[in-house]
This record gives structure tokens, C-alpha cells and sequence, in this order.
């Protein structure tokens, strides 16, 4: 059996590998194991619980209830709400957990848990091991009075909105936003949000119902947001995944702005106005080498980090920085958040459009990205993939012929038997060229046995 917990908290289809007995027990070894770590003493544990729009976050929600409540923990519920929300008022509440229950961008069937600590942060590799080892264990059950209270307390969003326009260095006033909701936890909070900063906002699909959450809409599916765009002659469109943890753009040509986009144009806001920690930025190795580029123009540095918004923040926090992102979205601004916030994330982009006078696309243009192919080469050892010489000449062959205006970059899927060949230069066909080129001798040299 593999590791119950992935890069982002515990995920899997709902009611078959997400089962309300599993969410049961996983509320219980996370009482024990953060009430032995400290995060407990002194006083009664507490635990904040939120979830997206699935219909299976309903049964979800009452089975890791009922275990943090069994086991001793006070619980507030939120209701539907996003991610960044828990995280944000786990802090501010002063509770013991936060517990969000979502599989984010992924479809409806799916859901997860993802589980944060004292402070809004999530949890180190070690206490999600520690926790999933105490599962089932024989444990004193609390009698009486030693039972968790549950109360529902939806008020409690409000401090979250306020702070979200708290943190804005500029109101929203004349700008004309469209905004996707992805029928998910952004569909009443993201819009009233923008509204109260000021922009006039046009909401599509935000009218969630258990079961069309992220179905052709939202940051995955951005076709209608482009439509809405034009029709309505907006500023600029934002879309949200299921959770709200990430936020793309669209201008108001119909472009669309990706979150490399998104984190240099906040960058370059923020090392202007002095408010950029050391004038860094941390991004992962997916991000457009354009990108890169264009910090250095700006004097910027960029710090890389692999794939996934974790190592993101832990770079981030390792080195005493505030900005970081990844280019499906994920932007984090630590100075304000302690995880990845689309709406944050929006209000940002959107003040930095109203402060300059300039368009979205205005402000993208300071980021020319070079063209980028990647493609997934399936069934391949990706095990082998560090001690093949005939993929490293292959490699190198590639890098000499594209120079410094170009580059490759070669990396094993952490779930499946797949090898990611990615490949950026000066040119699409060059790029598509080098980049089937190199998948063929990844096929041919790496055979799954």
C-alpha cells in the first residue's frame, strides 16, 4: 500500500478510495497525533472545517467530524467555502486544525482532505506519517463533558473577507471583471469580495449543486470565461478551481494570462514599491524561462524549486521570502496568506491593472514567454530516467542546439509510470521538433519491463 497522504493532503475517488470509514478514522489519529505535538495543550482542542461544492463533501464532512468530536475536539463548520478560507481562520480563530475538504481542480467524483496545523500551515511529511501510522489504534475514548462540541458558524467568513480587502494597497474602483467560480467554493465569496473592492463584476458559473463543480468551467476550462470576456467588454476575467487556491486570467482580447504572467506582473508591482523580500521570487522548474528573463530584467532574482506549491512555500520560508507561485496559478504571498489564494491572488493583479492605468495585457507584455511543448512519453521506466546515457546525450545534443534562448527539462510523474519531456525555445516548430525528438529516445531507451 502506498502513502496515504500525496502533495496535497489525501485524495482519491469519493465513497470508494475517499470512504466516510477513512475520513472517520483520519479525524481521530489527527486529534492524537497534533494534541501529543503540543498543539493541544493547555486548553480544549479546536478544529475548523470547511469544504468545496461535491455532493460527497456532505457524508465526508459528518465522518472526520464525528471523529475529531469523538476523540475530543471542539469543531466549528464553515460550510462551503475555499481553501485559503480554512487556512486563514484556523489562524485567526486560534484552533488547534483546520481541515478543508476538496480535490480542487479535479472532477466531481473525486475528493480529498487536506489537513492544516496550528497557524493555518500544512503539515510537515513527518506528522502526515505520524498520522496516518495511529490510524485504528486502540485508544480512551472521552466520556461526558470530555466529548468535542460541533457548531456551525458561517459569520466567521466575514473575517476572512475583511481581510482580503485589507490586505489591497488600492481600490478596484472602474474596472469590469468577469469571473469564474467553477460552480465551487468561490461561487458566493469571490464576487462579493471583488464587488466590495470596488470592480463591477459579472459572476458565471456560480450556481453550484453538488454535482457540477469544475465540468467545463473554472481555471481547466477557460473557453466560456474567453466568451464572457468579450461579450460583456470586461477589463479582465478570472478564473478559480473547485477550491479556490488558484487563479488564471484572461485580458480583454481573450488572452490568456498564466500564472507566470500572474506572479511577475505582482513581482514587479511589489520590488517597485519596495514590499518584495529581497527582491525575490520563488516559481518551479516549470516555469517559462521567459519568465526568468524577465526578472532578471527587472532585478528580480528567481529561486526554483520542483513541481507543487508545497515546495514552493517551503522555499519560501527556508529563505525568508514573501512571493511565490506556480504557472498553473498557485500564487502565495506570505505577508498576507499561509497558503495559495486565488482571490488574494485577483484582488493583487487586479489593484496593480487600477494603480498603473495600464490593461492586463499591457502589463503581460512585460513577460515575453518563449514557446514551450510537453509531452507525456507513457509506460517508461522513469526509474532509469538519472543513469540512461543515451537520454543524457540525447539531452545534451538538444540543449547545444537550442543555446541559452532555449531549454529542456526532462522529470518522472511522482504517481503514474510517465516521463515529462518539456522543451522551451525561440520557435514553436523547434520546439515541437526537439521535443518528439527527445520523447522517441525516451520510449525507445527507458521500456517499461
Amino acid at each position: 500500500m502506498g502513502r496515504l497522504f500525496g502533495t496535497d493532503g489525501v485524495r482519491g475517488l469519493a465513497n470508494r478510495d475517499l470512504t466516510a470509514e477513512l475520513a472517520l478514522d483520519l479525524g481521530v489519529a489527527a486529534a492524537h497525533v497534533l494534541g501529543e505535538v503540543g498543539s493541544f495543550a493547555g486548553h480544549r482542542p479546536r478544529a475548523i472545517v470547511g469544504r468545496d461544492s461535491r455532493i460527497s463533501g456532505e457524508f465526508l464532512e459528518s465522518a472526520i467530524v464525528a471523529g475529531l468530536a469523538s476523540a475530543g475536539v471542539d469543531v466549528t463548520l464553515l460550510g462551503v467555502v475555499p481553501t485559503p478560507t480554512v487556512a486563514y481562520l484556523t489562524e485567526a480563530l486560534g484552533a488547534d486544525l483546520g481541515v478543508m475538504l476538496s480535490a480542487s481542480h479535479n472532477p466531481m467524483p473525486d475528493n480529498g482532505i487536506k489537513l492544516f496545523a496550528r497557524g493555518g500551515h500544512k503539515l510537515d511529511d513527518e506528522i502526515e506519517d505520524e498520522i496516518e501510522a495511529r490510524m485504528r489504534e486502540p485508544w480512551d475514548r472521552p466520556l461526558g463533558a470530555d466529548i468535542g462540541h460541533i457548531q456551525a458558524n458561517a459569520i466567521a467568513v466575514e473575517l476572512y473577507e475583511k481581510h482580503l480587502i485589507s490586505t489591497l494597497p488600492n481600490r478596484l474602483d472602474g474596472l469590469k471583471v468577469v469571473v469564474d467560480c467553477a460552480n465551487g467554493a468561490a461561487s458566493m465569496i469571490s464576487p462579493a469580495v471583488l464587488r466590495t473592492a470596488g470592480a463591477e463584476v459579472v459572476a458565471i458559473h456560480a450556481q453550484p449543486n453538488g454535482l457540477n463543480i469544475n465540468e467545463n468551467c473554472g481555471s481547466t476550462h477557460l473557453e466560456d470565461l474567453i466568451a464572457a470576456v468579450r461579450e460583456h467588454g470586461a477589463d479582465a476575467g478570472i478564473a478559480h478551481d473547485g477550491d479556490a487556491d488558484r487563479c488564471l486570467a484572461i485580458d480583454a482580447d481573450g488572452n490568456v494570462i498564466d500564472g507566470d504572467h500572474i506572479l511577475a506582473i505582482i513581482a514587479i508591482g511589489m520590488n517597485e514599491s519596495g514590499t518584495l523580500a529581497k527582491s525575490t521570487v520563488v516559481a518551479t522548474v516549470m516555469a517559462n524561462l521567459g519568465f526568468k528573463i524577465a526578472m532578471e530584467q527587472h532585478g528580480i532574482s528567481v529561486i526554483e524549486t520542483g513541481v507543487g506549491d508545497r515546495y514552493v512555500l517551503e522555499a519560501m520560508k527556508a529563505d525568508g521570502l514573501g512571493l511565490g507561485g506556480e504557472q498553473s496559478g498557485h500564487v502565495v504571498m506570505l505577508e498576507h496568506a499561509t497558503t495559495g489564494d486565488g482571490l488574494l491572488t485577483a484582488l493583487h493583479l487586479l489593484a496593480r491593472m487600477s494603480a498603473t492605468g495600464l490593461t492586463l495585457a499591457q502589463l503581460a507584455s512585460q513577460i515575453v514567454k518563449l514557446p514551450q511543448v510537453l509531452v507525456n512519453v507513457r509506460n517508461v521506466d522513469k526509474a532509469a530516467l538519472g543513469t540512461s546515457a543515451e537520454v543524457a546525450a540525447a539531452v545534451a545534443a538538444a540543449e547545444a542546439e537550442l543555446g541559452p534562448q532555449g531549454r529542456v527539462l526532462l522529470r518522472s510523474s511522482g504517481t503514474e509510470p510517465v516521463i515529462r519531456v518539456m522543451v522551451e525555445a525561440q520557435s514553436q516548430e523547434t520546439a515541437q521538433r526537439i521535443t518528439d525528438r527527445l520523447a522517441q529516445v525516451v520510449q525507445t531507451a527507458l521500456p517499461l519491463s
